[in-house]
């Protein structure tokens, strides 16, 4: 059976890009986009009200997701870019049900694992909450692509919560990334995945465990170059606005989002309580 031809040309270039996470994480996401497509409007939801996702039923999540993604398409987004692992994997195909072609749906966990394919990775580690773990999406997404590599999963549950409450370059986060990254599932990878969008925030330090030893993948840059290939794709990259809007819906107004929201985007950004 052929698979339907997407058709976007409903939709215009000068539409913004929608992008959601249970909290700051997906900010990461966002800042390279930001980076990469510097004239685009973007429109963030970050659900603080029930974050963490990744201690949550898939059920729950399946509807935080599917309700934020209908909020995103009444705000005439272009693209929805699901900036949450644990989002991608227990909700992915609820999220297309929602959208129902009407715009591109771009994940975090489909393009890190098909670029980890083709590349020289032979044992391959991924940190990630209880729920993309216990899914086991990025192994099956991987080995889809190339059935040779070892991929081995690793709850890390601990590390959102210390993110969300502002504990970056702290020894209670030290002392968390080193518990979990002595573990022995992890002793033989040679690259790792940070397989939350939160984990990136606490890059340096995790590279700094390693050392030189273990190659610690930028999911971010690869999730937003996709995202630039795919708007390439269907003509719809904005390459005219020199004075791209930022917008950003909390379900729960947070200081910590706020401080790194402002690291990442400047003091001018516009943060409104949205509760769906």
């Amino acid at each position: 059976m052929k698979t339907k031809k997407q058709d976007y040309s409903h939709l215009s270039p000068s539409q913004p890009i929608g992008i959601f996470d249970s909290g700051v994480g997906g900010l990461t996401v966002a800042k390279e986009i930001k980076r990469l497509l510097p004239h685009e409007d973007l429109i963030y939801f970050g659900d603080t009200k029930h974050l963490p996702y990744g201690e949550k039923s898939k059920e729950a999540i399946i509807e935080y997701s599917t309700k934020i993604t209908n909020f995103l398409l009444q705000q005439n987004c272009k693209a929805i870019v699901i900036a949450c692992n644990t989002a991608t994997a227990n909700a992915l195909n609820e999220v297309m049900q929602s959208v129902a072609g009407k715009v591109p749906v771009i994940d975090v966990i489909n393009p890190v694992a098909e670029k980890v394919s083709y590349e020289i990775h032979n044992n391959v580690g991924v940190i990630a909450t209880k729920a993309t773990v216990n899914s086991g999406l990025y192994k099956k997404s991987i080995r889809k692509h190339n059935k040779w590599i070892k991929v081995d999963e690793l709850a890390t549950p601990l590390l959102v919560p210390a993110i969300e409450e502002g504990f970056k370059n702290h020894p209670i986060t030290h002392a968390i990334i080193y518990n979990y990254l002595s573990n022995s599932k992890l002793k033989n990878i040679e690259t790792l995945i940070l397989g939350c969008t939160h984990y990136p925030l606490l890059i340096d330090e995790i590279k700094q465990y390693y050392g030189n030893r273990v190659r610690v993948i930028d999911s971010p840059n690869i999730v937003a170059n996709h995202l630039k290939i795919i708007l390439d794709k269907y003509n719809l990259l904005n390459d005219n606005n020199p004075k791209p809007n930022y917008h950003f819906y909390l379900s729960d107004l947070t200081k910590n989002f706020e401080k790194i929201s402002k690291k990442f985007f400047g003091k001018t950004i516009d943060l409104e309580l949205k509760v769906l």
